[in-house]
């Protein structure tokens, strides 16, 4: 059985992650997994910090874990290790480097950054909607580091749908 081609959502908070997940997931009949650092942050009513890296990027391995022992042709991830490094960064000033080497080792066959086009709405969750074009480009550092090439996600609605679809060339095909 071979490995699935792992699709990545990936961007600054409140950029149509979770919404684009599922409804490319559901266009390519795929399986989706969720974001691993809202899991953790719902499950608690402690805010998340710096010790909670870790147990998001262990949530986040188990997710794609599990999502490479599926039979499907394709998943898709509504953010990865990535995502963990970008934030640790920005909010802690470091991320633990076997975050980072795990971040490159389970590099995804595609990532596709959703940029920060969409209003932003508060949740108790997201907090800081003036630094979503700054970490747009944190992600996109970060990804260039681990050697992805990654693709640009803009629009609203059928139209982003659209355009995640157009990024996957043959992949993206009904």
């Amino acid at each position: 059985m071979a490995a699935p081609h792992r699709v990545v959502l990936i961007g600054p908070e409140c950029t149509g992650k979770t919404t684009l997940a599922r409804g490319l997931a559901a266009a390519l009949g795929a399986p989706w997994t969720p974001e691993a650092a809202r899991l953790v942050a719902e499950a608690s009513s402690a805010p998340l910090s710096s010790a909670t890296v870790e147990p998001i990027a262990r949530l986040a391995m188990a997710l794609d874990d599990a999502a490479r022992a599926s039979a499907a042709r394709t998943v898709v991830h509504d953010t990865d290790l990535v995502s963990t490094v970008v934030y640790a960064r920005h909010y802690y000033g470091t991320c633990p480097a076997w975050i980072i080497e795990e971040a490159r080792a389970r590099r995804a066959d595609r990532y596709l950054v959703c940029t920060p086009d969409l209003p932003w709405r508060a949740d108790g969750v997201r907090d800081r909607p003036e630094a979503r074009s700054a970490w747009l480009q944190s992600f996109l550092d970060a990804l260039d580091a681990i050697g992805a090439r990654p693709a640009l996600v803009s629009g609203t609605g059928a139209a982003r749908l659209a355009a995640a679809r157009a990024a996957l060339g043959d992949r993206g095909a009904s």
